[in-house]
């Protein structure tokens, strides 16, 4: 049974979870490893430079987007593949738990699934441009 009073607390709570995760890992490839580090990371995966700044910027929208509940079910969705790359290309090898050396793919599957959860139970309070706007 799903409490209709706290629902909305709830999600606003994870929506602002999720976004704020993606500007920590923005922030991480931005002032630590640097664009150009990342962008050198991804080559050494055999991904094109490029994507790296595609990535990154998409981290930082998608994170806005979530924090301030813009369109935030949309950006929550569109931001899954990141991490399901991050475990094909990164931390799958490093097999499930994240403490394992190169982290493994325990956290970006959960966090993953935690973008889908949200995705299918709506913007929460808060938001400032629903996805869906429910009539009334």
């Amino acid at each position: 049974m799903l409490d209709q009073r706290t629902a909305p607390y709830a999600l606003l709570l994870l929506r602002l979870a999720l976004g704020g995760l993606f500007l920590m890992h923005f922030a991480l490839k931005f002032f630590v490893f640097t664009p150009a580090g990342t962008a050198q990371f991804f080559e050494s995966l055999g991904l094109p430079g490029f994507s790296a700044y595609l990535g990154m910027g998409w981290e930082l929208i998608g994170g806005i987007a979530l924090i301030l509940g813009v369109y935030a079910r949309f950006f929550a969705i569109t931001l899954i593949p990141i991490l399901l790359g991050s475990i094909v290309m990164v931390h799958g090898a490093a097999g499930f738990y994240f403490n394992n050396p190169n982290g493994g793919w325990e956290f970006p599957a959960f966090w993953a699934l935690a973008l889908t959860v949200f995705a299918l139970a709506g913007d929460g309070k808060f938001a400032l441009q629903p996805t869906l706007r429910h009539g009334g």
